[in-house]
């Protein structure tokens, strides 16, 4: 039951954000049609729901095939592959904001674990990538609120920023959406959705281990 209402939430709340979004998409639609590369939309295969592709919508912010140069599928401060408008759009997650397409093609949630690219994805353990994806990817999650910062985060660490991300961030994200969908309901979809944009009004609030008060712990 809870997944059928779930769906009729994700499609109204996605083709409403959709007609109000309008107004902000077609602006950055004409910049984008003249700077950078001259690229809008940047359609990438994702792993998504029971572990099959989907191509995931997200507007351009990045140099073309960027995942085949630099750090790969990681983004650090300051990357070089991320175009000047990109950046700002990066910052605000507009570039993020086209999802609501496949929220409403119905290849994602707009709560769920974030969809990975398949070379990140193969970097959780066996048992994770099994169940991590029993639930549809979601345009925020759990996930995302925890590691809002987490292109800093790989930026400042002494480590390698590929071994950092596969020994310290990767593990946990998947205790992370592990806890979702053990306690997955609309009530906490909503404290998801209003935690996504409590922290992108305070980025640095930890409000969301109050109101998740049982969240795995970073180990």
């Amino acid at each position: 039951m809870y997944r059928i209402f779930k769906r009729i939430f994700d499609f109204l709340l996605a083709l409403i954000a959709l007609i109000f979004l309008l107004p902000l998409f077609i602006p950055v639609i004409l910049i984008l049609s003249v700077t950078g590369e001259r690229e809008v939309f940047y359609l990438q295969n994702r792993v998504g729901f029971k572990n099959k592709c989907f191509k995931i919508w997200k507007f351009a912010t990045m140099l073309k095939d960027s995942e085949k140069i630099g750090m790969g599928s990681i983004t650090v401060c300051n990357d070089s592959r991320v175009l000047p408008f990109g950046s700002f759009l990066r910052k605000t997650k507009i570039n993020e904001l086209p999802q609501v397409i496949n929220v409403l093609i119905g290849s994602m949630s707009i709560v769920g674990p974030r969809p990975l690219m398949l070379v990140d994805f193969k970097k959780y353990n066996l048992e994770q990538q099994k169940s991590v994806y029993n639930c549809k990817p979601g345009i925020t999650g759990i996930g995302s609120i925890v590691f809002r910062d987490e292109q800093k985060m790989v930026s400042n660490t002494s480590m390698d920023p590929q071994e950092y991300y596969l020994k310290q961030i990767i593990p946990y994200k998947g205790r992370l959406e592990a806890w979702y969908q053990e306690n997955a309901s609309l009530l906490v979809d909503f404290k998801i959705i209003f935690l996504t944009a409590w922290v992108i009004i305070f980025p640095n609030s930890d409000l969301h281990n109050y109101i998740f008060n049982d969240l795995p712990k970073q180990s």
